[in-house]
């Protein structure tokens, strides 16, 4: 087989509909549109959502919803199994972990995340835990305290 000898499958492909190319060739004169009305303009004479000069439904419906944008808190998220790193006994704070750069930035806050083992028995201080975290460090011995 060679690159000129493909082609493609028998009745996979068909010419395109040749308008305006006289009346014998049944798309000719109005090219299939019909007599004048707004289908028959150049452009099809409505943009998209116009519903014949009706008031569209984006204008109908009133307009909804809340943004809490402005106050919302961004909490830094650590996991579990990164805590894994301190020595039994020790009390992590966010500070701690932005020292150690286990956390690049505070935002508003540090909330810790359940993903990971922990072994050791830590004294962690956050702003927010998910249950499987606090269920984690609690049963490796240690607290978990909500700032």
């Amino acid at each position: 087989m060679n690159l000129h000898e493909l082609s493609p499958a028998p009745g996979s492909t068909k010419a395109r509909k040749r308008l305006g190319r006289g009346t014998s060739s049944g798309t000719g004169k109005t090219s299939g549109r019909g007599h004048k009305g707004q289908n028959a303009r150049s452009g099809g004479g409505v943009r998209v959502g116009f519903e014949g000069g009706q008031t569209p439904l984006y204008r109908r419906l009133p307009k909804r919803g809340f943004s809490n944008a402005p106050f919302k808190k961004e909490l830094t998220e650590v996991n579990v199994g990164k805590l894994a790193a301190f020595e039994a006994g020790t009390v992590v704070t966010p500070e701690l972990l932005l020292e150690r750069r286990i956390i690049r930035s505070l935002r508003d806050g540090v909330k810790v995340l359940g993903q990971g083992e922990l072994t050791v028995a830590l004294t962690v201080q956050a702003n927010g835990f998910s249950s499987s975290a606090k269920e984690k460090i609690e049963s490796a011995g240690g607290k978990a305290e909500v700032i």
